[in-house]
């Protein structure tokens, strides 16, 4: 599975970002969809997850109420919305794919499989 990640930039705070990642290959619907996030200096965190069928999703506390996960399954897309946005939010976002089984929340980001390339949100007071 390849995962292209894009949508990212600059944004005042409390305005809105839709990030996209295109999910490439024959399997990817067998898989658990997430995004993560890594700000400078810290570690990469988990944000929010979906699954392809059913559309269950999960997400950080910090970002319950202002992000939506969602799915596009006839084009293979997965989408973060982003809703009042703060500064606290800057970071780089990755698409990730992981087993259908798996809670990406609580195997963090050491248990996904496949990445997309960054995405830079940088979110100014």
């Amino acid at each position: 599975v390849q995962l292209q990640a894009s949508g990212g930039g600059l944004v005042q705070a409390g305005g809105s970002l839709r990030l996209s990642c295109a999910a490439i290959g024959r399997t990817y619907s067998t898989y658990k969809m997430a995004w993560f996030r890594q700000a400078p200096g810290q570690e990469r965190e988990f944000v929010a997850s979906i699954n392809w069928t059913g559309g269950r999703t999960s997400y950080a506390d910090s970002v319950k109420g202002r992000f939506t996960i969602s799915t596009d399954n006839a084009k293979s897309m997965v989408y973060l919305q982003m809703n009042s946005l703060k500064p606290e939010d800057t970071a780089v976002y990755y698409c990730a794919a992981g087993h259908q089984w798996d809670t990406p929340a609580t195997i963090g980001s050491r248990g996904m499989l496949y990445w997309g390339k960054g995405t830079q949100v940088t979110v100014s007071s």
